[in-house]
C-alpha cells in the first residue's frame, strides 16, 4: 500500500503514533514536503536517519520550503522507481522535482518546492532560494508528463494549484501569496488526468474535493483516499 502524510519537520515522535503502525513491510510512505530530517547533518540527526532506516517500508518525500537544500544535494542521485531521486538510506528517498515514479504499479508525479510565507523572517538565516523550482525543473516536469500523455494516477506536491490555494486562503481570510509555481500547478491540474492530488504546504487537513486533498497530520491511503486511524 501507498500512504501519504504532511510536513514532519524532523519530529520523530510522529512515527510512534498508532496510525503509523498500520504501515507494513513493503509499503511506501510519502511525505508532502518539509520532511525535516535532513537539516544540520549532526550526529543526532544521522542516528535518527539510521533509526528510520530500520523501518520495513520505504519512506519517500518531496522537498518543501523548510529544507537544507545544500545538504540534500550532497546525497547520490539514483534511478528510483523510474525517476530521479536522492538516496538518503536504503529505504529513504527524496523524490526529485518533476519526476514520474512507478510505485506498486501506480504512476506518481512528484514536484516539491514552494515559496516560504515567512521568507522575510528567514532571509539571510536558513532561507535558500533553492526552495523555488527553476524553469528547467518545471519544464522537465512537463516533458515527463508528456511522455505519459499527461495521465498519471496520483500527484504529490508541497504547494497546491492556484485556484485551490486561493479558495483555502480566502475562506480563512488570509492574504493571498500565489507564486509562479501555483500557476504552473493550475495549468497541470487542467491539462493532466489524475485520480488524486495531495499537497502539504498549508498545514491543513482537508478534502477540498474528491481529487484535491490537503494533508498535514492525517495519514491517508493514496489508493483508496481513506484516512488511516
Amino acid at each position: 500500500m501507498i500512504y501519504v502524510t504532511g510536513d514532519m519537520h524532523g519530529d520523530y515522535r510522529i512515527f510512534s503514533q498508532k496510525k503509523f503502525k498500520n504501515i507494513k513491510e513493503g509499503d511506501t510512505l510519502i511525505v508532502c514536503g518539509d520532511f525535516g530530517f535532513i537539516w544540520n547533518g549532526d550526529l543526532k540527526e544521522k542516528k535518527t536517519l539510521d533509526k528510520l532506516a530500520k523501518k520495513k517500508y520505504n519512506i519517500c518525500f518531496v522537498d518543501g520550503t523548510h529544507e537544507n537544500f545544500e545538504l540534500l544535494s550532497k546525497y547520490p542521485v539514483i534511478n528510483f522507481a523510474g525517476g530521479k531521486a536522492h538516496k538518503i538510506r536504503e529505504n529513504i528517498f527524496h523524490l526529485m522535482r518533476g519526476q514520474v515514479f512507478e510505485i506498486e504499479g501506480e504512476h506518481i508525479f512528484a514536484m516539491g518546492g514552494g515559496e516560504s510565507p515567512d521568507v522575510d523572517l528567514r532571509y539571510g538565516d536558513n532561507w535558500s532560494n533553492a526552495e523555488i523550482p527553476t524553469r528547467e525543473e518545471m519544464r522537465e516536469g512537463a516533458t515527463n508528463l508528456e511522455r505519459y500523455k499527461f495521465k498519471v494516477d496520483y500527484v504529490i506536491t508541497h504547494e497546491p494549484a492556484q485556484k485551490i490555494k486561493n479558495f483555502l486562503k480566502l475562506k480563512d481570510n488570509e492574504p493571498l501569496l500565489v507564486s509562479g509555481l501555483n500557476a504552473y500547478f493550475q495549468e497541470l491540474s487542467t491539462s493532466c488526468d489524475y485520480t488524486r492530488w495531495f499537497f502539504g504546504s498549508l498545514h491543513e487537513d482537508k478534502f477540498v474535493s474528491s481529487s484535491q486533498i490537503a494533508v498535514f497530520q492525517n495519514l491517508i491511503n493514496v489508493q483508496t483516499g481513506e484516512l488511516v486511524k
